[in-house]
């Protein structure tokens, strides 16, 4: 079967060098990008029934942009005025500069790592007298709550934003050669949207071990699979495929 056309389950790059027009301009493909979850916040009266006290840490870590809103929408909401004092650690220095979005950068105490979570217990090492508060999606990487259980730190994980499915209801009748995942809660949607999906011809791709798995456990066929030692990208395994594939059609 001739490749043509390919859904990717994320949002489209907002920068015109994505892989992705390239793979499409050099393979005369057709890639659309449509998001299959999407991030929505903890409402404030949900969040109080957690009973967790923002105010009573010292200190807050960051894994990602995405905490760093939902944290200070949450305070808002909440209508609490977070003290100069509050001490901030963040997973990567990208993430870190993000803040200056909702405080004064550098009147702030910040501590960054080189983007590994395992490194910025590191950092915090020397801070072990802080009551950590951590923002967090309601599926997260249990690494975080495992290093700072490790490490004998004083946290409080605090589940600020969820992933939900998107309404994809619109796409019902449009058929792709290839759809492209990047994380098991794209597969969930899926059968959410769709729970009669055949997978037949289309074929899956699917980045990352944990997405590979739910496309398994979920019965479909696993067409695509990066990263591999022959395609770090996912783009990379697309084109490979689509070459082979498309040879002689």
């Amino acid at each position: 079967m001739k490749i043509k056309s390919i859904l990717v389950s994320q949002p489209e790059p907002t920068t015109a060098k994505s892989p992705y027009f390239d793979l499409a301009e050099k393979n005369n493909v057709k890639i659309d990008f449509r998001p299959f979850i999407q991030i929505e916040g903890i409402p404030a009266k949900e969040f109080r029934q957690t009973r967790i006290q923002i105010l009573e840490h010292t200190a807050v870590i960051f894994t990602s942009r995405t905490a760093i809103d939902h944290f200070f929408k949450t305070s808002q909401d909440l209508r609490l005025t977070i003290p100069d004092s509050m001490k901030y650690f963040c997973v990567s220095e990208a993430t870190a500069f993000y803040l200056q979005k909702y405080i004064v950068y550098r009147k702030r105490k910040i501590f960054y790592a080189d983007g590994r979570f395992a490194d910025l217990i590191n950092v915090m090492k020397k801070h072990k007298e802080e009551r950590f508060l951590v923002p967090l999606a309601d599926i997260h990487k249990q690494e975080i709550p495992e290093l700072l259980e490790k490490e004998s730190c004083n946290y409080t994980k605090a589940i600020l934003y969820r992933t939900v499915s998107s309404d994809l209801s619109d796409l019902k009748k449009v058929n792709y050669d290839i759809l492209v995942f990047y994380s098991p809660s794209g597969i969930k949607s899926l059968f959410q949207n769709f729970p009669d999906f055949k997978q037949n011809s289309t074929c899956i791709a699917s980045f990352g071990p944990t997405t590979a798995q739910a496309v398994r456990e979920a019965g479909l066929r696993l067409d695509i699979e990066a990263p591999t030692a022959q395609a770090p990208s996912m783009t990379m395994a697309l084109e490979q495929y689509i070459k082979k594939n498309n040879k002689g059609n």
